[in-house]
C-alpha cells in the first residue's frame, strides 16, 4: 500500500504560480511511477504530467506544456508539480497518483494507476 496526500492547492489570480506537492507513505516511493491528474466540475478527469522512477523521463500533458514542470525527490518520497502562469481554465481538483510499472501500459491514462491521493483544489480566477 502506497499513502499520497497532496497540497499546496489555493485560490490565486491569472498568470500566478503555485507549487503543488505530493508526499508519499508505504512502500518504496522509488519504486513507482507518479502522475498527476487534474478534474474540473462536470468534466472527466484529465492526465496532467508524469514522472519516471528516477526522475529522469517527464512528460507533460498539451494543455500545460511550457507551463508546468514534475519533478520528485526519492530521498523526501515527494513528487512536485511548478505550476506557472496559471490560467482559469486550469481550476480543477489536483491529484496525484503512484503505478508500478508494467511494460506496455500507457502511464497517461488514470486507469494505469493503482494508489491515489484525495485532491487539493487549485482555483485560478480570471
Amino acid at each position: 500500500q502506497v499513502q499520497l496526500v497532496e497540497s499546496g492547492g489555493g485560490l490565486v489570480q491569472a498568470g500566478a504560480s503555485l507549487k503543488l506537492s505530493c508526499a508519499a507513505s508505504g512502500r518504496t516511493f522509488s519504486g513507482y511511477i507518479m502522475g498527476w491528474f487534474r478534474q474540473a466540475p462536470g468534466k472527466e478527469r484529465e492526465f496532467v504530467s508524469r514522472i519516471s522512477r528516477t526522475g529522469g523521463s517527464t512528460v507533460l500533458g498539451d494543455s500545460v506544456k511550457g507551463r508546468f514542470t514534475i519533478s520528485r525527490d526519492n530521498a523526501k518520497n515527494t513528487v512536485y508539480l511548478q505550476m506557472n502562469s496559471l490560467k482559469p481554465e486550469d481550476t480543477a481538483v489536483y491529484y496525484c497518483a503512484a503505478s508500478s510499472l508494467r511494460f506496455g501500459s500507457n502511464y497517461e491514462r488514470a486507469e494505469t494507476y493503482d494508489y491515489w491521493g484525495q485532491g487539493t483544489q487549485v482555483t485560478v480566477s480570471s
